[in-house]
């Protein structure tokens, strides 16, 4: 089953699956034989992910595969971002500002100690 355009034809509902977790996604809507239609050539900026067309028959199939795999997953009114992918960077820039700040302490208390 791939991707189906006549479902953006029938009642539907769109959600939008970060990048990251389109290929889990994708498998799963194929292993429970849901149909969907997904216009990435369509979208100019997936930055805030892939859409896809689903319909509202399928809503709760859909919701468990979101619930069991952990997939961030959004609606164009409702914007949902995976703050887990900032953990590293937010933990970097905590370093960084912890090391300045020790280094300046180091700093004025040996010029302290010197003066």
């Amino acid at each position: 089953m791939k991707s189906n355009i006549s479902i953006k034809l029938k009642d539907h509902f769109k959600l939008y699956i970060l990048l990251k977790d389109k290929i889990v996604f994708e498998s799963e809507l194929l292993n429970n034989q849901i149909p969907f239609y997904c216009d990435l050539n369509e979208q100019p900026m997936i930055d805030e992910g892939i859409r896809y067309f689903l319909l509202n028959s399928d809503r709760p199939k859909v919701d468990q595969i979101i619930t069991d795999n952990e997939i961030i997953a959004s609606t164009e009114t409702i914007y949902l971002y995976d703050y887990r992918d900032k953990i590293k960077e937010t933990k970097l820039y905590l370093y960084a500002i912890l090391a300045v700040v020790i280094i300046m302490l180091m700093i004025a208390f040996f010029d302290k100690i010197l003066s």
